[in-house]
């Protein structure tokens, strides 16, 4: 039986969950985008608009074109993909690739997971709700946890 968990929050109150009630949360919830902060504060992120969908979309296409012209280098991810950062955050980036031999490094098991390392490229793009600062503190975080190149686009 499928549950929806609704969850309504006054605008200054944050959630910290650990690792664990993430993941369960996430797996109880899979159509709800979520992420959780190094510190342990679940983000729930609301759906996009449909002309920021289209954009992401076009993004994540031509990434997935890249990728299979260069499949033996890496494996290219789309913005369902969570992956545990080094500092503990559980990140989805809006389209995202890692290198094949750190993919491969990882067991089948861990790839059916949130894959706990940081991608190697990421790509944020910024919808019209997003704040500025805060993707930029989100690319930071990438760029500290490993991640080679970030792109982070403000259409």
């Amino acid at each position: 039986m499928h549950s929806t968990l609704t969850l309504r929050l006054p605008p200054s109150t944050l959630l910290h969950v650990t690792l664990e009630q993430f993941q369960a949360i996430a797996a109880a919830n899979p159509d709800l985008r979520l992420e959780r902060t190094a510190t342990g504060e679940l983000l729930v992120t609301p759906p996009t608009g449909s002309e920021s969908s289209q954009k992401n979309s076009r993004l994540t296409t031509q990434l997935g074109i890249w990728d299979e012209a260069h499949e033996e280098l890496g494996v290219a991810f789309d913005s369902s993909g969570g992956f545990i950062l080094p500092n503990g955050a559980i990140r989805s980036p809006d389209a995202s690739w890692v290198s094949r031999p750190r993919w491969e490094a990882l067991t089948p098991e861990v790839r059916r997971g949130f894959a706990p390392l940081c991608p190697d490229f990421v790509v944020e793009l910024r919808s019209p709700t997003d704040s500025l600062s805060e993707l930029r503190q989100k690319m930071g975080e990438y760029l500290e946890n490993g991640a080679r190149l970030g792109w982070l686009i403000d259409p």
